[in-house]
């Protein structure tokens, strides 16, 4: 087969896989769109990577996966030094900075991770590059491949999938949850201790300094938002995890353990996980705040600050002038960089709604939470109006989605949010149920 018949299978293989800042990068005249993705590199630069699959011909039988063993797809598979050679070719050419390795399972774990691992070794020793390399581990592989991987690529990710065990027995009955996490464990020790080794001898070989990710699809089965949520943070907590990446389930056969192959991809959905997922990385919420048992899904109205912003009354309002780092990241249109600019600015003086605007502050979704020095006493709304100024209707129009993979109208389109005559109906059902009027 010709090697770019080759590249082109094996890019459109791995554009489902999402772990990493994003994907289908248009670069005209350079390289193939599916075959770039963007990520960002141990010193935080961000870097365009080929994102592309040492094989695509799969041994599991993955129901939602396109690469499953049944799938009717045309097969192929890159020997390492042609990967190697290819990597390096548009790297040359300046077309990307570094490359994102995956793989069906060819033959068995072990096996494949062995050609992966070759193809490393072939463009760190032989031609001497040194770029950034994020390498998916395969479940099931013996602990010294891991290892060995590890010590050639930036960092490591392998996808835990499903939200639980009963999702992955019934629509991946060749991986199991240990086989999963047994490598998410030993990459987070092996970080560990070469982070030891480094401080006693510098010239100790570094381990994965990237760390690790994982991916979870969302909408193929039927796990709550919530679950998913405490699966993240668990992860997170025990994995010492980079970044959990959300994948919105697109329909690629038809089973009747799946979504029909109509259903639109639950893109709405998947962005309100991501801010979710923002909210406990970055502003010290914990997944039980967001969700509950009682309250198991998102808002798809309101953005999950908003949202507990309107359910925790008690918590405001807050005066930008005197609250804690802490509790400024609580109110909605205030993020991390606003909040620190707030406490530094405010060392100098009183801040009014002027300060907080050149500071970057969003005053449309921030004035009904704060106090500050013109607006001493805030603004004492009605919880309906605020809900109804926090609402984009533009959500039922074209929907707030993370960026997508794919063209088209599926990838457009919005998931169900019940029976929705027009959007104005659809505005005022929301305002009232948040309210607490419906």
């Amino acid at each position: 087969m010709d090697l770019m018949d080759k590249l082109t299978i094996l890019t459109n293989g791995a554009k489902y896989d999402a772990a990493c800042t994003s994907s289908g990068a248009d670069r005209p005249g350079k390289t193939l769109a599916a075959g770039c993705c963007h990520s960002f590199a141990a010193d935080g630069r961000c870097v365009t990577l080929l994102k592309v699959l040492l094989s695509n011909s799969c041994v599991h039988d993955c129901k939602y996966c396109v690469n499953r063993a049944t799938a009717d797809v045309e097969r192929a598979s890159f020997t390492p030094e042609e990967l190697a050679e290819l990597t390096m070719q548009f790297y040359r050419r300046n077309y990307i900075e570094g490359l994102f390795l995956s793989s069906a399972v060819l033959r068995s774990a072990d096996y494949t991770m062995e050609r992966m691992i070759e193809t490393l070794s072939i463009l760190r020793y032989r031609y001497n590059f040194w770029g950034y390399i994020h390498a998916k581990l395969i479940p099931g592989a013996s602990p010294e491949l891991v290892r060995k991987l590890g010590f050639l690529a930036d960092r490591l990710s392998v996808n835990i999938e499903l939200p639980s065990e009963d999702s992955l027995k019934l629509l991946a009955p060749g991986k199991t949850k240990e086989s999963i996490l047994a490598p998410m464990r030993q990459t987070r020790e092996e970080i560990t201790a070469s982070g030891e080794e480094l401080v006693r001898y510098k010239h100790a070989p570094r381990f994965a300094t990237a760390g690790q990710a994982t991916q979870m699809i969302v909408g193929a089965t039927k796990e709550t938002d919530f679950q998913i949520l405490r699966l993240s943070s668990a992860l997170y907590k025990k994995y010492s995890l980079k970044r959990v990446f959300y994948s919105a389930y697109i329909s690629v056969v038809e089973d009747s353990r799946l979504p029909a192959l109509c259903t639109p991809p639950p893109l709405l959905r998947e962005h309100r996980i991501y801010q979710a997922d923002f909210l406990m990385r970055q502003y010290g919420f914990s997944y039980d705040e967001i969700l509950s048992e009682a309250t198991p899904d998102f808002n798809p109205y309101l953005d999950p600050k908003c949202n507990w912003a309107i359910n925790n009354p008690q918590f405001f309002p807050v005066d930008v002038n005197t609250a804690p780092l802490g509790v400024l990241l609580r109110v909605p249109g205030i993020g991390p960089t606003s909040a620190k600019r707030i406490v530094a600015a405010r060392k100098n003086g009183k801040l009014g709604l002027g300060e907080l605007k050149r500071i970057g502050v969003v005053l449309k979704r921030a004035q009904y939470f704060i106090l500050c020095s013109d607006n001493p006493r805030g603004l004492r709304l009605e919880r309906e109006t605020t809900v109804r100024a926090l609402i984009d209707p533009k959500i039922f129009a074209f929907g707030a989605e993370q960026l997508s993979l794919f063209d088209g109208a599926a990838a457009r389109a919005l998931p169900p949010m019940g029976e929705v005559k027009s959007v104005s109906a659809g505005i005022e059902e929301a305002v009232l149920c948040l309210a607490g009027k419906l």
